[in-house]
């Protein structure tokens, strides 16, 4: 027993070395957007003039690693400064789902085809669920 105890503390502090760097990245990225990228940056980016909102989105999640929960105050701050709906929830999922360390963690899991098919079904999902939200929110704006 103390020897499974031993080895599943071990797991868990070598993933945790792996993913900590990530972990303050995503911070550091969410305190960047709310206190020193002006709205207008953010609008023309991420808001409904740009139709590679969502693309561009995502692929800004992929580095990134947090919960959901750990999403909320960059999704709430992308939706201040103008982003839209779709783009934000684009982001979130592509943070929670995409994300680098996760990818690094789930490689150690699944086989190699089978985590490049995960990756092109939820992206090809998450951007699709993206571009829906953001055609909801034109009509009803």
């Amino acid at each position: 027993m103390r020897t499974r105890a031993e080895y599943a503390l071990g797991q868990v502090w070598e993933t945790a070395k792996k993913v900590f760097p990530y972990v303050l990245i995503g911070v550091g990225i969410g305190a960047v957007i709310h206190n020193w990228i002006p709205e207008r940056f953010i609008v023309n980016i991420l808001g409904g003039n740009n139709p590679f909102g969502v693309i561009i989105a995502v692929a800004a999640g992929i580095p990134m690693y947090a919960d959901i929960f750990g999403t909320v105050p960059v999704a709430e701050a992308l939706l201040a400064k103008g982003a839209l709906l779709g783009v934000v929830l684009s982001f979130m999922m592509a943070v929670t789902t995409l994300s680098l360390p996760s990818m690094i963690m789930l490689r150690k899991a699944v086989k190699n085809k089978l985590l490049c098919i995960f990756i092109a079904v939820c992206t090809t999902g998450i951007i699709l669920v993206g571009y829906f939200f953001n055609i909801i929110q034109s009509y009803i704006m």
